[in-house]
């Protein structure tokens, strides 16, 4: 039998982010998938800062950067009647308004990119290989049992037919959507499947003409008595600049699904192009149903799920690939301090308190920006709702009518900010679990949007925040120093105690604590000030930071015995 200590189902973002992860801690594991190679189609794209933040952890940020579209190409989001056609109004997107990018900037000492699936994944898979992990393609799931030692996995070799068995002390499924990981292990599941449907065309077309003067991923088709479904409109979605593309256009789920050969799938690529003369190389077509559910737990036992796994939505908001590969990191360390003997097997239940949450949040935040468009169509005339005699046309009427159809529409497009500027569901998930210990303090409140906006705050279950420090010649990120694997202590001038206590604990319990003074003189030093506005505590306090960034610890004031204090906080985290 085959043996190793966490066995992944699935090579998708969060199979492949966790393997990845794993590998780089050094922790033995095995990835399958029932495919011959990763993503043969460009599905997720938008890579959020959060996501390249943990690639850059990873040391594999130029990577992605390199293979990705760049930020300042991404966000002049057009809503038209086709792309030759008219224009009825557009939306800086994904952080690209010089109002928004200096949030984004503040924020993260990454940006977004666009990077489609068919890219990320081979990124992940090749270096969590490179790193030791082994990949077997063309391998099967079959089903599991579990017992109190470990996770008996049956797979089948889909080339010989063979079944084998693959013995494992964890096991993750991150087999999509149709999990069948998650099924065997009767996770409870709350929403709906198959509540609209949706194709894709894959096609390849030089489209400069029409939008290399309005650079985007994104451009909206909106045609009255259209077959609106799916995700809301029409969309003509940019795979590559500016010759690879993805349409995705709706049909009537209650209905067959259609049979979308090459003639049909030319014909409405030249409609929502608006020209039929374009050349049309077709790569592939799809279909596929937006869903709305979400897992109320994300593991049993030794199993643990993860990506669309247990959270199902459409891919509004860009939230799918970057919140699965989220979920990898956060099990990933725990997983590494648990099969190393540094923590108590309870830490992995905090997995299931920290991700579930954010698995509701996301899939109704999709949904909800999904149904969205709504607005947008009653401005145009095309909803059963809409005033009488209002069009596309009659938006450009001197009239006290035409003037308040002008102001709904500007308004609804406004509102696409939920979709497509939502900083604070990006980067802004404070968690609540036995892994953060509270310091008494109240949570602090949210001064904007709590969607759209991110808050910065150091209160223990909070990333940390992103602040720019020097170390000796370099400029450094604050999270450039926490992360890697282990948990990191920051303390100022004054908080010197915190450093040997740090050494002191991480010896006695053979954890890794990297400890660092910020400060004058010190190994890190805040020449901006910004540190000191950020961190929300005087120079001699601390503040213990996880490898996954998440303040696990806080602490104001410096105790009479700092050791006894820092051991206290690790006996809790790791249930020791």
């Amino acid at each position: 039998m085959i043996t190793t200590d966490v066995l992944i189902v699935g090579t998708g973002p969060a199979g492949g982010a966790a393997s990845l992860f794993l590998s780089t801690y050094g922790i033995d594991n095995i990835v399958l998938t029932r495919y011959g190679w990763t993503a043969n189609t460009p599905r997720a794209h938008i890579t959020n800062q959060r996501t390249v933040e943990l690639m850059r952890d990873m040391g594999i940020e130029d990577q992605i950067i390199d293979k990705g579209t760049a930020h300042h190409l991404m966000g002049q989001t057009a809503f038209c009647t086709s792309l030759a056609g008219e224009e009825i109004g557009r939306i800086r997107t994904w952080g690209t308004h010089p109002r928004r990018l200096a949030d984004y900037t503040e924020a993260s000492p990454t940006l977004p990119c666009d990077l489609p699936q068919t890219l990320f994944e081979p990124i992940l898979v090749s270096t969590a290989a490179g790193r030791g992990a082994r990949v077997r393609f063309d391998t099967e799931y079959v089903s599991l049992e579990q017992d109190e030692d470990g996770v008996t996995a049956t797979v089948r070799d889909r080339l010989s037919g063979e079944t084998y068995q693959i013995r494992a002390k964890y096991l993750i499924g991150a087999d999509g959507g149709r999990s069948k990981v998650a099924q065997d292990i009767g996770l409870p599941m709350a929403g709906a499947m198959d509540i609209e449907g949706s194709m894709n065309i894959v096609f390849e077309a030089d489209l400069s003409k029409y939008v290399a003067r309005r650079p985007s991923v994104l451009y909206w088709v909106l045609q009255p008595g259209a077959q609106i479904g799916g995700i809301g409109a029409g969309l003509v979605r940019m795979v590559r600049p500016w010759n690879e593309w993805l349409i995705v256009w709706g049909y009537d789920i209650s209905q067959p699904a259609p049979v979308v050969d090459e003639a049909m799938a030319t014909e409405i690529v030249h409609n929502l192009v608006g020209d039929d003369t374009i050349d049309v190389k077709l790569k592939s077509t799809s279909v596929w149903s937006v869903n709305h559910m979400y897992a109320e737990k994300a593991s049993k036992g030794r199993v643990f799920c993860m990506g669309d796994a247990i959270h199902r939505h459409p891919p509004s908001n860009g939230l799918g690939s970057n919140t699965s590969i989220q979920d990898a990191y956060n099990l990933a360390w725990k997983l590494a301090l648990v099969l190393r003997g540094q923590a108590d097997p309870s830490l992995l239940e905090t997995y299931d308190a920290e991700r579930t949450p954010i698995a509701q949040q996301i899939v109704e935040r999709a949904n909800k920006s999904r149904t969205q468009f709504g607005q947008i169509f009653r401005a145009l005339g095309m909803t059963p709702d809409a005033p009488a005699g209002r069009t596309i046309e009659s938006l450009k009427d001197d009239t006290p009518e035409g003037a308040a159809q002008r102001d709904e529409l500007r308004t609804a497009i406004e509102l696409k900010d939920y979709e497509f500027n939502a900083h604070g569901v990006e980067l802004g998930q404070r968690y609540h679990s036995a892994a953060v210990i509270p310091d008494g303090t109240r949570e602090p409140a949210y001064e904007r949007d709590a969607e759209l906006y991110y808050h910065p705050t150091t209160w223990p279950g909070a990333r940390i925040p992103h602040c720019w420090l020097t170390h000796g010649s370099e400029t450094v990120s604050t999270l450039d120093m926490v992360g890697k694997g282990r948990f990191t202590l920051l303390t100022g001038i004054g908080g010197e105690a915190w450093v040997k206590a740090a050494q002191s604990v991480s010896e006695h319990l053979g954890v890794p604590i990297e400890p660092y003074v910020i400060g004058p003189g010190r190994e890190l030093e805040d020449l901006y000030g910004d540190w000191s506005r950020a961190r929300e505590i005087p120079d001699h306090g601390c503040l213990l930071v996880r490898p996954d960034a998440h303040i696990a610890f806080r602490a104001s004031e410096l105790p009479d015995d700092a050791t006894e204090t820092l051991q206290q906080a690790f006996a809790q985290l790791l249930g020791r």
